[in-house]
């Protein structure tokens, strides 16, 4: 049917389905959620100092059985019982029947996600072009019918590299590299495919400001331009990555090279023979029932992406549909959203976030198989505006439209990818222009920039250099929040010769000074990021307000297991509760901190919860009690939940932080000898990373193997020694090998090098005073707080030790600081009494 389409995109006719092997490619900025570390500090071996490597994507736990119910009549409909494993079958099988759909697919930017490389995928210029950059000359040409760039490699020299895929199709191209053992790198030099008077048709790097070496992390033939890891998942259909953990080769397969039909709607063997049984005659009167004999209900799809139907008071059946309500300027849902899976099937690609499994079923929820990222530090702003590249999803799910029931399809057509309709007329499709797209409510002249609703609600950020990336937050222009959080706004964005204050000045003249009242969580972010007064408060109350996305709620749960409270764990028990999953698996973040006993009281519910990354979370969290805690049901339970838990660090197997949170596993367990593979792999992986280096330094330390931790640390120095955790695990090292000198010059090297991080001065501050060098001591503490007035540490020691000096009035002075951080802490405020007491 589509032979000549097919030929040319490197289809035989036969290919309905392509299974083949892949090597190895990916993007640069594709960043795909590297999975974070959670060191954990070891129960059973406490070192001198806490170190805390970085709070992980944690998943939690659902108290009772009864909310942890996702299968209900209203969600997604899965295969019976009785019906057969579906399989895929490709996209052209597909065309027989839902041609309309498959034209509309063609040429799309799922279609043209991945190609082979061919006269027609290959957009870039290879007529023998050159392109330089900072002193490295590149040049593309085709030989044999074969796509070529000549450009510099692994060792820095200049090297022939066929090219095996494109990746991607506009605003840009990138060309995907066979390496061995498997592996697909990603050209740095992309192809502008913008028309020319954009500023495209052009050559470029996807880091043009700064020079990528070889020895850099993110060189093209590293870990960071790996394909397999990347990108892969979400550039092709049903791909299994294939990593041999042993070799670290990759044997990756997918059954369509680029994202095809059965990549949303699930394999579609069953959907086929339901087809056609019913056009053999064996189908019943509604087509949606079993054929005779079939056993596949709903049309033997895997699963159902349309939201299910309202049930009426006669049992009549009538989709949800959108409508004005009178008196309202905005369209209303005549039944709530009854199920998520539609948009939980565009997240799993459309989503910052961490794989936990390739074990994918369509239908199940979005944390059965990833870890969406919350509003982390570095991803986003505190208000949740998009920083990093974030995709879609993180910023949607804070939404009022994500709230009010919209999905993806109210405004994308997911065969085309395109809109639905272009400018504001899709706006006016669900709200009225004259109230919305009028002078009186933009202040912009018709027909400009300023007058187009996405440009105020939907700010841009550009990604690899040319992409431009719409937030999808929908949120209000603030720029009162760019003046008290430092945040960005719209307004700014297009008026770049105004400022923030201009800005808030005419927003305040348009709807009134009580627009900067308007209901936001950012200054409860950025109060927990910073560590400002009240903070554990202002998160608690954002952690339990309902009325928050749940993105929000489980970014203030994360950020309290940072500073944990009494208060604090009382909301996260009520997170166990909640019925989505991302909640639930926020709240053993916390609640991993307590004790054994109340661990399990709280925790062991959450071994059958129906997610996995809730249910491995808290696997983890309970690996190390004692076994005589939990009954002989419990413990069978928490051995299977171990075993998933290795298994979903495993998924990430090519990345050092699995190995790491394995090695932080077997040792709470107390396997040395596995924790000890599993931290050197981290390192043979990724020898710049520090954490699993001081980590295996602590196991030495921990079982008596000082002078090897001091080797360790030495050799890892060698290599980075500009890292200053290193530093400050080496100097702890000398201390308990009593070469105190050498380990206050190796403390004091580490607060020289990372001055941004407190635990650093105050690691040094604590050395200086533990030798009687007090006054070198209490310089150090001061400085450290004058750049972080926040940090409680800082605080408490230069309290104890104004205390230790005589010094009554800088030991109040401190105390009160800390009481303004921590108002509810009864021990703080006695101190304060008694300090006052001691001055009368």
């Amino acid at each position: 049917m589509h032979a000549e389409y097919m030929t040319a995109y490197g289809w035989s006719q036969a290919a309905g389905a392509c299974a083949r092997e892949t090597p190895r490619g990916h993007r640069l900025n594709c960043s795909a959620m590297a999975p974070r570390t959670n060191p954990q500090s070891d129960a059973r071996r406490p070192g001198p100092v806490a170190l805390a490597l970085g709070a992980a994507l944690m998943p939690a736990v659902a108290g009772a059985l009864a909310v942890m119910a996702f299968a209900t009549d209203e969600g997604p409909r899965l295969p019976s019982a009785g019906a057969s494993a579906p399989h895929d079958v490709g996209s052209f099988e597909c065309a027989r029947c839902h041609e309309a759909e498959h034209k509309a697919w063609l040429g799309s930017h799922h279609q043209l996600a991945m190609l082979p490389a061919s006269e027609v995928s290959v957009l870039g210029d290879f007529d023998d072009a050159v392109f330089e950059n900072y002193g490295v000359t590149s040049r593309f040409f085709r030989r044999d019918g074969r796509f070529i760039a000549e450009t510099e490699g692994p060792d820095g020299a200049i090297q022939e590299y066929p090219i095996a895929y494109t990746f991607g199709w506009t605003p840009l191209q990138q060309y995907l590299v066979e390496f061995p053992d498997g592996r697909y790198q990603v050209l740095p030099l992309c192809w502008d495919t913008r028309p020319k008077e954009a500023g495209g048709q052009r050559w470029f790097h996807i880091h043009p400001e700064e020079r990528i070496a070889p020895d850099d992390v993110l060189y093209w033939t590293g870990i960071a331009g790996n394909w397999n890891y990347m990108c892969a998942e979400c550039h092709s259909t049903n791909l299994r990555k294939g990593l041999d953990p042993a070799t670290g080769a990759y044997h990756t397969t997918f059954d369509e090279v680029n994202v095809g039909c059965e990549a949303c709607h699930g394999p579609g063997s069953n959907h086929v023979a339901w087809a056609d049984a019913k056009a053999a005659g064996q189908a019943g009167a509604d087509g949606a029932q079993p054929a005779e004999g079939s056993g596949l209900p709903d049309m033997g799809l895997a699963v159902v992406l349309k939201d299910p139907p309202t049930r009426n008071a006669d049992g009549s059946e009538q989709p949800a549909f959108w409508d004005f309500v009178v008196g309202q300027p905005t369209k209303q849902r005549t039944a709530p959203l009854a199920s998520p899976v539609q948009i939980e099937t565009c997240a799993r690609c459309h989503a910052r976030r961490r794989l936990v499994s390739e074990d994918h079923v369509h239908g199940r929820p979005l944390l059965d198989t990833h870890e969406p990222a919350t509003l982390d530090r570095g991803l986003y702003h505190p208000d949740g505006q998009i920083l990093d590249e974030v995709y879609v999803y993180g910023s949607f799910v804070q939404s009022k439209m994500h709230h009010a029931g919209v999905r993806c399809t109210d405004c994308h057509d997911p065969h085309t990818t395109r809109l639905l309709a272009t400018g504001n007329f899709l706006c006016a499709n669900c709200h009225v222009p004259d109230h919305f797209d009028t002078p009186a409510h933009h202040f912009h002249s018709d027909g400009s920039t300023g007058a187009e609703c996405v440009n105020c609600h939907m700010p841009t950020a550009t990604y690899m250099v040319v992409d431009p990336r719409r937030d999808h937050s929908f949120r209000v222009p603030r720029p009162d929040l760019s003046l008290s959080l430092g945040v960005p706004n719209a307004c700014t964005q297009c008026h770049a010769d105004q400022n923030d204050a201009w800005a808030d000045e005419w927003c305040a003249k348009w709807y009134g000074a009580q627009y900067r009242s308007r209901p936001q969580f950012g200054t409860a972010i950025q109060a927990g990021r910073t560590g400002a007064p009240g903070a554990a408060a202002q998160l608690r109350a954002l952690a339990e307000d309902q009325g928050q996305p749940a993105i929000v709620r489980a970014t203030a749960m994360s950020m309290l297991a940072e500073r944990p409270t009494a208060a604090a764990v009382e909301t996260a028990r009520a997170f166990l509760r909640e019925a989505e999953p991302l909640l639930r698996s926020k709240a053993v973040t916390l609640l991993e901190l307590l004790p054994p006993e109340a661990r399990v009281e709280a925790l062991a519910p959450a071994l059958d919860d129906p997610v996995r990354t809730v249910r491995t979370q808290a696997a983890k969290a309970l690996a190390d009690v004692p076994p005589e805690l939990l009954s002989t049901e419990q413990q069978d339970r928490l051995r299977d939940g171990v075993q998933e838990y290795i298994q979903s660090e495993l998924a990430n197997a090519d990345r050092a932080a699995a190995h790491l949170n394995l090695g932080l596993l077997f040792s709470r367990l107390g396997d040395d000898r596995r924790a000890e593979a599993a931290y050197r792999r981290a390192m043979a992986l990724e020898p710049w990373l520090a954490e699993p280096v001081v980590n295996l330094a602590d196991l030495y330390r921990a079982t008596g193997r000082e002078p090897d931790a001091e080797r360790l640390l030495r050799d890892a120095l060698a290599r980075n020694p500009e890292t200053a955790v290193l530093h400050e695990a080496l100097g702890l090292s000398l201390v308990r090998l009593g070469r105190t000198e050498e380990a206050l010059a190796s403390l004091a090297e580490a607060a020289r090098l990372d001055p941004d991080n407190p635990r650093h001065a105050y690691v040094y501050g604590i050395g200086l005073f533990s030798v009687g060098r007090s006054d070198e001591a209490m310089a150090v503490l001061t400085e450290a707080n004058r750049r972080h007035p926040n940090d409680q540490a800082l605080l408490q020691a230069l309290m104890q030790y104004s205390l230790q000096l005589g010094r009554v009035d800088d030991a109040l002075r401190h105390a009160r600081a800390l009481l303004v951080l921590e108002p509810d802490n009864p021990q703080i405020a006695g101190l304060v009494r008694g300090l006052e007491e001691a001055q009368r």
